[in-house]
């Protein structure tokens, strides 16, 4: 799939509602000590973040969970994941730390001004009833030039994704993506990244650098 159409989007009021509307802690009570993408997938994603991330520095794995996809060769100084179940990232052996943090009810990343190397958001971003409130505290806490790597696929969790995202196509929700990111006015040198997998689930990226 090429990213290279000018696509904008007029967001209706009720975007970001979801279907299941219930407390986020009352679902991801209960540990998922699973991937949540195939192997080719997975594969995709170290690849990516073997290619844009630094292979030193403190790394924010936002909305982290029990896997990371990290590659194993890399050695970072640190890595912190923030998600929503304390005993997956518990086991998740590629996090130094980590904190439990509801991002739907409180978007304010509870970290430093420009705490981090680098951040990631794996599969996640599809849950964010304000994206670009977290995308901004995202800039707060990245240093200047600090890469950014989303990635997303065509899985996730129907009852908790946005309805904007539920309405999109695989194309749609990639664009999507990256008018959060323009609109943070937070990133620059954004693009857009077929990563998909010759078999197995798709996967796209949107790769950016922190300005401020």
């Amino acid at each position: 799939m090429d990213f290279d159409k000018k696509i904008s989007f007029q967001l209706p009021d009720d975007a970001f509602g979801r279907l299941d509307e219930e407390d986020d802690e009352k679902f991801y009570k209960i540990p998922r000590f699973v991937a949540h993408i195939d192997f080719g997938a997975i594969d995709a994603v170290t690849d990516l973040y073997r290619e844009h991330l630094p292979k030193t520095g403190h790394i924010l794995d936002l909305m982290s969970s029990f896997f990371s996809h990290f590659p194993d060769e890399n050695t970072y100084s640190s890595v912190t994941g923030l998600g929503m179940n304390e005993r997956e990232m518990f086991h998740n052996k590629q996090l130094d730390e980590w904190t439990v943090h509801n991002l739907n009810t409180d978007p304010i990343l509870p970290f430093e001004d420009n705490q981090f190397d680098a951040g990631v958001i794996c599969v996640s971003i599809d849950y964010l009833i304000d994206p670009l409130s977290v995308l901004k505290d995202m800039g707060r806490v990245l240093k200047k030039g600090a890469p950014l790597v989303i990635s997303f696929s065509n899985r996730f969790f129907e009852s908790k994704a946005t309805s904007v995202w539920l309405q999109l196509d695989e194309e749609q929700r990639a664009y999507l993506v990256k008018s959060f990111l323009v609109d943070t006015k937070c990133f620059e040198e954004i693009k857009l990244i077929d990563c998909s997998p010759e078999f197995g689930d798709p996967l796209y990226a949107a790769v950016a650098k922190n300005i401020a």
